[in-house]
Formats: structure tokens, C-alpha cells, sequence
């Protein structure tokens, strides 16, 4: 009977203050991924002088809690998957750690304590998780203790995007946040005007695109407004299959030019673990859009389920890439910047793809420095090996490292390096070949 079920979801609020009672010193606590449940958040922040070493797990930090700050470490050891802008300072100077992922999801198992955002639920007693899945499913699955903030602007997706309320031991109102990640970033940066050479890096990435070809875009300051500056404007039929949705994508779809007609699975959706990057607009238009499936991202980032799509093309950010090809998204030195995400999983995805191609994307300076260079500096992450590179592109055009020697490769990267720096490259190239 739908008023029992609805007097037992009822029965299971609490304040987040009581929510946050449950920690005890020593626990472990997860947000799932996405923003963090904001009102639960800071109930347990204001408990710092009575709580020791709990360690939090943030996947992606959109909300400053205070734990970031000098001070707050012997109570809260705080783990992230993601560098944010709102970890960045903390994670440079020590005071929390990263967790590289592995290809899909896995972050820890049995944890104390899960906490998650989700939307009222409707008559069946299904809560939506909004925009944004990721694997909040399995994650809920492994806590002890489970916990939802209610949030009743969240938004119903078609797809894996939901839960029964009773899978959920508690439920806390939501608490608005006033801050947070910034519309039209997938990684909370400040949003800003894009540089004029982004023009040409999504001019020569378009020369790459096919009409029928289905695409990924990752995260990163090229990647995401590539699409706002024309990348896909002349092309037909192109599917999606990718982590998020970069400003401009659910517009295209709005269009036609995403439709996913020629996709060799899900045909005739925008397949993705997380809908951002977009308007209120673009998301209100998305919301129990039939076009739009969000699935768990072990499904999504499955290497074998990405090579599967036809003509898959992969197209990624990175911060520095090496004469021999090998590629690093992720740090410059030691200073860790980003995370790999489902980078690996898609390059390798599409170079198993059937016509696939895998597309990485810099520019070819940062701050007087090249981003082409001979060697990374000691402790640089390499996230795609070379044997795995395939197009590179720059604002100054296309390299195709793909089956190409050492030299070959030295070659055609100097010819996309930035001016300035060409000679000195092919000076230090002609020493190490």
C-alpha cells in the first residue's frame, strides 16, 4: 500500500546533526561520487574537537567543509579521487591524499558510513540520484550505514539512475549550499572565457571526426570547450558514449547532430554515467528525456563494452607529452593536477573499436614553458603509455604517432610543438635518437 510505504519513509528522517552523531572516532565515511551531501557535511565538520581519525572520503570535492585547512588533520583524514579546485592547495601542501582508481570504480569496500544525495521519491518509492550516478549504487551497497540527504530539485533521468527508498537506512533534509561546483565546469573550476587557440585545436580535432563516429570527451580546460567552438557543428549522426556531458553536447543532441542513429549499442542514446557541464536549461531538457541514459560507470567505462562501438573516437586532455609519444593527464612532477578518470579506459576502448581512433588534445605551451618536451621531470604520472598513442593535436596542428618509430614520432610532434621551442627540441631529439 502506497501510504505504508510512505509513513516508513517517513519514519527514517533525522536531523543531520543525528546523521552526523553516528561517526565515531576511527570510522571510515564516503560521499559517493559527485557533490557531497551538503547539510550532513557540515554537521559532521562541527564536530572536529570531538572526533579523531576519521577518515573521509571525498571522490570529487565540490564543498569546502574546513578540512582541507592546516589544523583539522588528526580529525579527519581526508582521501580524493579527483583534484578539484577545491582541494587542489590541500593536496599540494600534504594535508589530504589522492586514491588513484583503477579502470572503473572500485574505491573501498565496507565502509562505515555512505552518504548520498537523492531526489523525493515518486509513487513506485524510487529515489532519482539527479544528474549525476557514477557507481553511488554499488557504493551504497558496501556501506554499513547508509545515508541520503533529500534534495527535491534534483532532476529524473531515464537509465540505472535510481534507488528504492528502502535501501537507504536514513534520510536528511537537504540544506542548499550556496556554493559549489561552477555551471559549465565538469571539475569546479571558475569558469573563463576560453583562449583564442582552442579555436584551432577544435578546428584540426574536427578534421578527425567522421559523420556516424561515436564519441568520448574527457574532462580538462581543452577538452570541455571544444564543442561550444564549432568541433561538431558540420557533422551528422554522431553517438555518444563518455563519461559527462561538456557544455554545448545536450544541445547537439537537442539538433540532431548526437542521435546515436548509427551507434552499434544503445543505439539512439546519449550514453553517460553523469549529465554537467550544461545550462539549467540544457539540464531541464535532459530531465526524463528518454534520449539520455545515464548507467553505472563499471558499465560505461567496461573496455570491452567502449571497443564495441564502431568507429569509437576517444578525445582527451593532457598536460605534457614526451618526444616518444607517452602522455601524462595527470601531474607535472609531483605536483598532482588531475586524475586519469576514464582516460586509459577509453583510449584503450577505442583503439580495440572497429575504425576507432584516440584523439589527445594541449596546447603546445603553458606559461612560457612547452608542453612538448624530451623527458618529464622526475615523479611526472604517466597515464597513456606511448605504445597507446594515437592522434596528438596542439593549436598547431595534427601529429599521428600511431605506427610511427621513435624518430617518426620526435618528427611529428616537433612540427606541432609551439615555434619558439622547435629547434631546441629537435637539438635535444637528435642527441637522444
Amino acid at each position: 500500500m502506497a501510504a505504508d510505504w510512505q509513513k516508513e519513509y517517513k519514519r527514517k528522517f533525522i536531523s543531520a546533526e543525528e546523521a552526523a552523531g553516528m561517526a565515531k572516532s576511527g570510522d571510515t565515511v564516503v560521499f559517493t561520487m559527485g557533490r557531497e551531501a551538503f547539510a550532513i557535511g557540515l554537521a559532521i565538520a562541527a564536530r572536529k574537537d570531538e572526533l579523531k581519525n576519521v577518515t573521509i572520503i571525498a571522490p570529487h570535492p565540490a564543498y569546502d567543509f574546513g578540512w582541507y585547512d592546516e589544523g583539522w588533520q588528526d580529525s579527519f583524514k581526508v582521501k580524493v579521487a579527483m583534484p578539484t579546485a577545491t582541494c587542489q592547495e590541500a593536496l599540494d601542501a600534504g594535508r589530504c591524499d589522492l586514491i588513484p582508481l583503477p579502470i572503473a570504480s572500485g574505491l573501498i569496500k565496507e565502509p562505515d558510513i555512505v552518504l548520498t544525495e537523492v531526489s523525493p521519491p515518486d509513487d513506485n518509492g524510487l529515489c532519482s540520484f539527479g544528474q549525476s550516478l557514477w557507481n553511488k549504487k554499488t557504493q551504497i551497497k558496501e556501506g554499513k550505514i547508509k545515508i541520503a540527504e533529500v534534495n527535491k530539485k534534483l532532476i529524473r533521468t531515464y537509465g540505472d539512475n535510481f534507488i528504492h527508498f528502502s535501501e537507504l537506512d536514513y534520510f536528511v533534509e537537504h540544506v542548499s549550499a550556496g556554493q559549489g561546483m561552477t555551471v559549465g565546469s565538469l571539475a569546479g573550476r571558475a569558469k573563463r572565457e576560453p583562449p583564442a587557440y582552442l579555436k584551432d585545436i577544435a578546428g584540426y580535432v574536427s578534421e578527425l571526426i567522421r559523420d556516424g563516429d561515436t564519441i568520448q570527451i574527457g574532462v580538462g580546460r581543452t577538452t570541455e570547450p571544444l564543442v561550444l567552438l564549432g568541433m561538431l557543428d558540420d557533422k551528422h549522426d554522431i553517438g555518444y558514449h563518455s563519461e559527462a556531458t561538456p557544455p554545448g553536447i545536450i544541445t547537439l543532441v537537442k539538433k540532431g547532430i548526437i542521435n546515436g542513429r548509427l551507434k552499434t549499442i544503445n543505439t539512439g542514446k546519449v550514453t553517460v554515467t553523469s549529465l554537467g557541464g550544461g545550462s539549467k536549461e540544457e539540464m531541464m531538457w535532459a530531465a526524463n528525456n528518454p534520449l539520455f541514459e545515464l548507467v553505472d560507470v563499471d558499465y560505461l567505462e567496461d573496455v570491452s563494452v567502449i571497443a564495441a562501438n564502431d568507429n569509437m573516437v576517444a578525445i582527451n586532455n593532457a598536460l605534457l607529452i614526451q618526444l616518444d609519444g607517452t602522455v601524462s593527464a595527470e601531474s607535472i612532477g609531483r605536483r598532482l593536477m588531475a586524475a586519469a578518470g576514464g582516460q586509459t579506459a577509453f583510449v584503450v576502448g577505442a583503439l580495440m573499436s572497429k575504425g576507432g581512433r584516440s584523439i589527445t588534445v594541449l596546447p603546445s605551451t603553458s606559461r612560457g614553458f612547452s608542453r612538448i618536451v624530451l623527458l618529464f621531470e622526475p615523479g611526472t604520472v604517466v597515464t597513456i603509455p606511448r605504445n597507446l598513442t594515437d592522434y596528438v593535436v596542439t593549436e598547431y596542428g595534427i601529429a599521428h604517432l600511431r605506427q610511427k618509430t621513435l624518430r617518426e614520432r620526435a618528427q611529428e610532434l616537433i612540427a606541432i610543438a609551439h615555434p619558439d621551442f622547435r629547434a631546441g627540441l629537435k637539438k635535444q631529439a637528435s642527441e637522444l635518437f
